[in-house]
């Protein structure tokens, strides 16, 4: 019989064909990193959320991999970004094809795969309404227990007065400088500064009573393409978002081998 791999690793694309029965069972607990390829104003790099994405999911698989016998999958780098694609080398597939895309995935998860629990690991905030949307389907058609972790959520709950942190700000630099502070601009950050945009991004981006098609190059809602205020982020910030990130995965991940119950 093959060797278990070490907590560390436990990446789907490493194993072989044989390891594959060995090591994975029904009730495993696959974890799907995905991301975006998308503007993140001028300090930060187009593919943040796919490295933000990936990078949590290592940490969550690390820290519950062996209670909830989790397993990576590899990312998707591209997602739903037309908010941003006024910006050189914004990537954006279509709602119709990524809809076809998650489809197709989780039946091959499905046909190749023993496990039937699927954790997808969502760092881009336009990928949400798809996955809500896309959820059940993939569920009964597929026969996977699902759900879906939303990053920003976690790292950025909404405040009571001020701006919100929706792109690129002070949260989402600050765990880019605590995972991966080489593709930061630091010297750039200065221009991710607040604007006084509080009032046009509630009623625009998060009134839950209206969706607006809105685009990250509206002057009432952004600057430079960030809609926040990256000049106070820190990586002592974004290990503090990390480990928030951590802990909420695992009061999730308990309920998805529960098969979703509380």
């Amino acid at each position: 019989m093959p060797e278990a791999r070490p907590q560390a690793h436990r990446a789907i694309g490493a194993l072989t064909f044989q390891d594959i029965g060995a090591l994975l069972r029904a009730d495993s607990v696959l974890c799907l990193p995905m991301g975006s390829m998308e503007q993140h104003g001028p300090h930060l790099p187009l593919n943040t959320d796919t490295v933000l994405a990936e990078a949590l999911t290592g940490r969550i698989v690390e820290r519950w991999g062996e209670t909830y016998d989790l397993w990576r999958l590899p990312p998707l780098a591209v997602g739903l970004s037309r908010e941003h694609a006024w910006a050189p080398g914004t990537l954006s597939l279509s709602v119709g094809g990524m809809a076809a895309y998650l489809r197709e995935l989780a039946r091959e998860i499905a046909r190749s795969l023993p496990a039937r629990r699927l954790l997808i690991v969502n760092g881009h905030g336009g990928n949400r309404g798809m996955l809500e949307a896309i959820g059940r389907e993939l569920q009964d058609d597929f026969g996977l227990t699902l759900c879906a972790l939303h990053l920003g959520a976690i790292i950025s709950p909404v405040p009571e007065a001020g701006l919100p942190e929706i792109h690129a700000g002070k949260d989402e630099t600050s765990v880019m400088l605590a995972l991966a502070p080489e593709l930061v601009r630091r010297e750039r950050i200065e221009a991710a500064a607040k604007r006084d945009h509080d009032a046009a991004v509630r009623a625009l981006i998060l009134d839950p009573a209206a969706s607006w098609p809105w685009s990250s190059d509206d002057q009432r809602l952004a600057g430079a393409g960030v809609i926040g205020d990256a000049t106070s982020a820190s990586a002592e910030h974004g290990r503090m978002l990390i480990e928030r990130v951590v802990e909420t995965a695992g009061t999730v991940l308990r309920q998805l081998r529960e098969g979703g119950r509380t």
